[in-house]
């Protein structure tokens, strides 16, 4: 809800909408991208919690879903590769009553930003972290991620990784974060529910969304991403396991509470967050082909 003064000098509410949050330029994103939704998504959780655009600020790194600021209608800023984290972390500081949202890839985050990644979370500062995670460098035409999968071909990687994937969920958890989910830009209103609690959460909030890129990962495609988000009203809480896997859906919330004032509650917290790391350790890392 927005006041603006109308004809006769007083003043009137005017509801939002998520056309409100539509930036002045058009996105250049591929056809079919998945940040498509993820954009989409926020849009339909601000104008639901009616946040004026000018009580928000987006932040970025440097990527294809980086440019996300310019795509959204309200402060934001374009900052170094892997830098976003630290740049939210000082506005945030110097304006507690923003709304932070900071949004990147999984390169630029969990890669050369990882360090500010695990800072952040330990920190447990204010902030709501968009992730849109295709396993793969799309900006710079295709070179294997943190996220992507073993055996996966890219340019830098022609006869397939041989490297373990990065688990930002259990990573999340570990590192102190008070709100992990995981998402899929292909259901958008799935995808605008879990932000709206990321946003309304007190402390650091993380959304690995699977976003598929269509140019340059050929194993994450729209379908395999899919695979397992059956409904958006399925809260997945629980992670797949065995044969259910692909029955089940991938995404889900983790809250914690992180304040221990005794020893009797920092065992229980501790005890929750590693059944939680255990859990979060069986759910797929990403789908594939």
């Amino acid at each position: 809800m927005t006041t603006t003064k109308d004809t006769t000098g007083g003043s009137a509410n005017i509801e939002l909408t998520a056309k409100d949050y539509k930036g002045h330029i058009d996105p250049d994103w591929c056809p079919g991208c998945g940040d498509f939704g993820v954009l989409n998504a926020l849009q339909r959780a601000c104008a639901e919690l009616q946040i004026s655009p000018h009580d928000i600020l987006t932040v970025s790194g440097i990527g294809c879903s980086s440019n996300f600021p310019g795509y959204f209608n309200a402060y934001g800023m374009h900052t170094l590769h892997g830098r976003s984290l630290a740049v939210a972390t000082g506005a945030k500081m110097a304006n507690h009553e923003l709304t932070v949202v900071v949004t990147g890839g999984d390169g630029d985050g969990y890669g050369i930003g990882g360090n500010h990644f695990t800072h952040t979370a330990r920190r447990n500062v204010d902030l709501t972290y968009l992730v849109m995670n295709n396993q793969v460098y799309g900006l710079t035409t295709g070179q294997v991620s943190p996220t992507s999968r073993v055996g996966m071909k890219t340019k830098s990687t022609p006869f397939g990784s041989i490297e373990t994937p990065l688990n930002p969920i259990t990573s999340a958890i570990m590192n102190g974060a008070t709100f992990v989910a995981r998402g899929y830009s292909g259901d958008p209103r799935h995808l605008a529910n879990l932000i709206k609690q990321a946003i309304q959460h007190k402390g650091f909030s993380l959304i690995d969304i699977f976003s598929p890129c269509v140019t340059f990962n050929t194993t994450m495609t729209m379908t395999s991403s899919s695979r397992g988000f059956t409904s958006s009203k399925m809260k997945g809480t629980t992670p797949p396991t065995g044969r259910r896997r692909a029955k089940r859906p991938w995404h889900g919330v983790t809250p914690f509470t992180p304040a221990c004032s005794s020893s009797a509650m920092a065992k229980r917290h501790w005890g929750r967050r590693s059944q939680c790391c255990a859990r979060a350790a069986r759910w797929p890392t990403g789908p594939s082909a």
